[in-house]
């Protein structure tokens, strides 16, 4: 009966002709209705569907076809990242989904085979995705990369005003100095995204235009040097992002924040960095949900590592990794430290001691969402007290920030 089933399907790349097959996928398993439609700006469902056309044009996109009908998809976003401080080539995973009565068929297995295939054609070594469910995830060797920390805050409990030299001003989303900051921010900022213009469309897709304003604090010499993203509705100041180069712009931009008291009950807004708001307020008792955010899974085990900015070390180890969708990194991946060349090499023996681990253990070592420690203490990662030592000292110590959506 299965193997009937599955002469009459057939895997192939999606077009730009499939556009509306694979919305109306999207729109059937997430749920889509007309008012978050109308809600997120469109006019109309045919406007959605056109605005995702450079989804297709960009993306590599696969899907399972019965009969032209499109009934399983998966697209792999070209992306760009920093991993601390190096530039990597990324693959988003979005879009997937199957329709329920062709689910338990193993079709989005073969996809993300295929998907993480092409992302190694690619050398995109590193893929994101934001995971609607993170055990099914994991099972595909993706783990949590970053967290989004939600708070609330009276409006008696807003920071007092800080002198600072420089000024903030009201602009559009699209000034020329809300993408010179966020340029600089995400270069020091391991796990950002580099934006571009597609990115930024992507960024703003499902936010109604009534709710992007742009506060940007300038310095004493007039630079942009941090960035806020707010709409106030209702007696609430909604605080989409806030990102900044030094604490000078952080207490410019909490001083306009504080500067609504009169107009406001309550501040709400994110965070996305696992970097509690409330240690930085005086008065500290404040709501604060902290949740996982985006997964993310390395690609390729060899290639990733030989880019990947380890501080020197003496003693050659080595990672014993299974992977249970890319056969390619079941292996043994060591690490040797060339002094000529100030990096880490990599070849696939098993020098020195072993770092026992799984793909999404590996990722998420990294990543840096979890110390080696941790990871040792909780048994998702086996070696011996030396070599636990070691990586605790190789790997920066700097947690990811990621708050795109795509």
């Amino acid at each position: 009966m299965e193997s009937d089933f599955r002469q009459d399907l057939e895997i192939r790349p999606l077009g730009p002709e499939h556009v509306q097959q694979f919305n109306e996928l999207l729109a059937y398993v997430f749920q889509i209705t007309d008012a978050d439609i109308e809600e997120s700006g469109y006019d109309s469902k045919k406007e959605m569907i056109k605005s995702k056309q450079p989804i297709l044009d960009l993306s590599k996109v696969f899907g399972w076809f019965h009969q032209d009908q499109l009934i399983s998809q998966i697209a792999i976003y070209p992306c760009e990242v920093n991993i601390h401080g190096t530039n990597y080539k990324m693959g988003g995973v979005t879009g997937v989904g199957t329709y329920p009565e062709y689910a338990g068929h193993g079709l989005m297995q073969e996809l993300i085979r295929l998907a993480l295939s092409n992302m190694r054609e690619d050398e995109q070594w590193i893929s994101y995705l934001y995971p609607y469910n993170i055990p099914y995830y994991r099972r595909k060797g993706w783990e949590i990369m970053s967290d989004k920390l939600s708070f609330k805050i009276r409006d008696t409990q807003l920071p007092k005003q800080v002198s600072v030299p420089g000024m903030v001003e009201r602009k559009a989303v699209t000034d020329p100095d809300v993408y010179t900051v966020y340029n600089q921010f995400a270069a020091v900022n391991h796990g950002a995204l580099t934006r571009s213009s597609f990115h930024w469309e992507e960024y703003w897709r499902y936010e109604n235009e009534e709710e992007r304003t742009a506060a940007i604090y300038y310095d004493g010499d007039g630079k942009p040097q941090g960035v806020l993203f707010y709409w106030v509705a209702e007696e609430v100041f909604h605080i989409k992002e806030m990102f900044y180069l030094n604490q000078e712009a952080r207490n410019g931009l909490w001083n306009f924040v504080s500067a609504h008291f009169s107009m406001v009950y309550w501040v709400k807004g994110d965070i996305y960095k696992n970097e509690p708001l409330a240690f930085l307020l005086d008065d500290s008792q404040i709501k604060e949900t902290i949740e996982p955010y985006y997964m993310a899974r390395i690609v390729d085990v060899e290639q990733f590592l030989a880019k990947f900015p380890f501080t020197a070390f003496s003693q050659s180890f080595h990672f014993q990794v299974t992977d249970p969708v890319a056969p390619w990194n079941n292996d043994s991946f060591s690490l040797t430290w060339s002094v000529e060349e100030e990096r880490a090499l990599v070849s696939r023996e098993a020098k020195g001691a072993a770092v026992v681990l799984d793909i999404q253990t590996l990722s998420c070592l990294l990543m840096n969402y979890r110390r080696a420690s941790y990871l040792s203490r909780i048994e998702r990662l086996a070696t011996d007290p030396k070599t636990l030592k070691v990586l605790e000292q190789i790997i920066p110590d700097t947690e990811a920030y990621f708050s795109d959506y795509f």
